[in-house]
């Protein structure tokens, strides 16, 4: 067997050097454009999808779940899954509608059974109105009260509607205006509800949210009465405003 020897392995060892040009990075492939643009190009293709995603196609499972990039700015769009009082209601954010495969594709879905929905719907709070209150913990129920909830429930129950959202209230609600597709127009939820007497203005001194709206709610709730519409065909001394019923139970809530 040869045995090498070490003062060959050395000159060998020592012959290698770093700073030969033979052994240098080569940069100028990393310089080179058709290198370089197209990973550019990939890396803001990227990028702006993924803002695209968050911005546009991110569904937001609940009120508590919007941001502040929301509030006044955006509309959530999405379908009702369930109608509270008359003035609020349930929606699962169904974010880029069928243009996103809402509705058609399998993994696109809106539940449909309670506990598929728990947690995973936005609480909205119809901006501007107030409805006559329903019965509640052993409170009786205002006039037209039924009327309302089931006016709102015919109107927009398991339809989509678009909610142009403002805050959150105290009772965790996005507070809205809600506009639904009637015949090919849209129609707003609120000042459809006003126009049939079926609600008032709000009047509470907190959680008033009219939006650019708030003109145009009054003058509608005007009409109404002039015309004697729903709550407003009884007479003067009989009525009570959801705001002024809400005032009376609670001084006599113990």
């Amino acid at each position: 067997m040869a045995v090498s020897d070490p003062s060959e392995d050395k000159k060998e060892k020592e012959s290698v050097s770093w700073t030969d040009p033979s052994h240098a990075t080569d940069w100028s492939r990393y310089r080179d454009p058709r290198n370089v643009i197209p990973v550019v190009i990939l890396t803001g293709g990227i990028f702006l999808a993924a803002r695209f995603y968050q911005s546009y196609l991110k569904r937001i499972p609940q009120a508590i779940d919007i941001g502040h990039n929301i509030w006044r700015k955006r509309s959530l769009f999405g379908k009702v899954t369930g109608v509270g009082d008359a003035d609020n209601f349930r929606m699962f954010h169904t974010p880029g509608g069928r243009l996103a495969g809402w509705g058609w594709l399998p993994w696109r879905r809106v539940p449909d059974k309670v506990k598929e929905l728990k947690d995973n719907t936005v609480s909205i709070r119809l901006a501007g109105i107030d409805a006559p209150e329903m019965a509640h913990f052993g409170k009786t129920a205002q006039p037209f009260s039924k009327e309302a909830h089931a006016f709102l429930t015919s109107y927009i129950l398991h339809r989509r509607v678009r909610a142009y959202v403002y805050r959150r209230d105290r009772y965790e609600r996005a507070v809205a205006t809600v506009y639904v597709r009637k015949w090919l127009l849209r129609r707003d939820v609120g000042l459809e509800m006003l126009k049939r007497g079926l609600a008032t203005v709000y009047e509470g001194k907190s959680d008033a949210e009219f939006g650019t709206l708030e003109a145009k709610y009054r003058s509608t709730e005007a009409w109404a009465k002039l015309r004697r519409k729903g709550m407003w065909g009884g007479k003067k001394k009989d009525y009570e405003s959801p705001r002024d019923y809400k005032t009376r139970t609670a001084k006599a809530t113990p």
